[in-house]
């Protein structure tokens, strides 16, 4: 906090040798793991996934899918990795949602962050988000700073859930995610380019993946979407290392978290340590969320007496 607060006095201090105007003073947070949650007990996406491939009686998944999911929820509630899946799991999640209109489908995301959290008592999923990081996005944007999320989750489904939380300082257009084709309702088999919307078309999920927002996609997509490079980036894992390598290139800073909190959360210790070391070879600050967070999740949170 005490470095943080101290670069911010010195960017936005006008006599300072170190000050950035506001149209330069932009920063970029991964969701999952940096202001949110990740291990309920794994990414939100996937847990959104498994409930609609397993849970929902509405759905019926594929036999291979359904197969997979069965075999990943019970590795991941035993603690375990999950296994490989026939696809990614971001392209079955395109699939599992395809004909769904983007209002449904964000409206599906509604509905299951109202589910209680795996692995926490006295948390919906929803409320999943670590209380110093929006902390953090406040300070910011109330510091001249333009805030974006960069989160490998889908874009429609991260503006979802930061919408009652964070959608205050970040609005829809500054969600970068992963990212699902479209179609309209009667375009058929045409290619958007040689198709036009007509009146009675709704927007659709197609069924495909375009593009999975992760490492060197996190830059890409800074690239092509922000169109200038952050003067602050904040992440919590390899995932997150690309595009704060592309601040510290272009004068800026990255601040990592490490998942090394066991009482109150289910960190790793040496995750924690690898990744710390990791950052200290590359130039970032690092964030202990076990030393230095006062409160991991919203008071009244504490961890199931069985874990996930």
């Amino acid at each position: 906090m005490t470095s943080i607060v101290a670069y911010v006095a010195e960017v936005t201090d006008e006599k300072s040798a170190g000050f950035v105007p506001p149209e330069r003073r932009i920063a970029v947070f991964d969701m999952d793991g940096t202001l949110y949650g990740e291990l309920f007990p794994t990414y939100f996406d996937e847990c959104l996934l498994l409930h609609r491939l397993l849970h929902d009686e509405t759905y019926e998944a594929s036999k291979e899918d359904r197969a997979w999911a069965l075999a990943a929820e019970t590795a991941l509630m035993s603690g375990e990795p999950e296994p490989d899946s026939p696809r990614s799991s971001a392209q079955m999640a395109a699939e599992a949602f395809r004909g769904f209109t983007v209002e449904k489908y964000r409206a599906y995301v509604r509905a299951f962050m109202d589910e209680p959290a795996v692995g926490f008592e006295g948390m919906t999923y929803g409320e999943g988000f670590y209380p110093p990081m929006v902390a953090l996005v406040q300070y910011l944007s109330e510091h001249g700073f333009t805030v974006f999320i960069s989160s490998g989750s889908e874009r429609a489904l991260a503006r979802e859930l930061i919408q009652d939380t964070l959608g205050r300082w970040i609005s829809p257009d500054r969600v970068i995610g992963s990212s699902f084709s479209l179609i309209a309702t009667a375009q058929g088999s045409k290619e958007g380019r040689k198709y036009t919307y007509a009146p009675d078309d709704e927007v659709l999920l197609e069924g495909n993946l375009v593009q999975k927002n992760q490492r060197a996609n996190k830059v890409f997509t800074i690239v092509d979407e922000i169109g200038a490079p952050p003067l602050l980036v904040f992440g919590n894992s390899l995932g997150d290392v690309s595009m704060a390598e592309y601040a510290l290139q272009h004068g800026g800073r990255a601040y990592m978290l490490l998942c090394d909190d066991t009482e109150r959360d289910y960190g790793n210790l040496d995750t924690a340590a690898a990744f710390a070391e990791t950052c200290r070879t590359l130039g970032f600050e690092t964030v202990s969320m076990r030393d230095e967070f006062e409160t991991i999740y919203k008071n009244g949170v504490t961890k199931a007496r069985t874990s996930p």
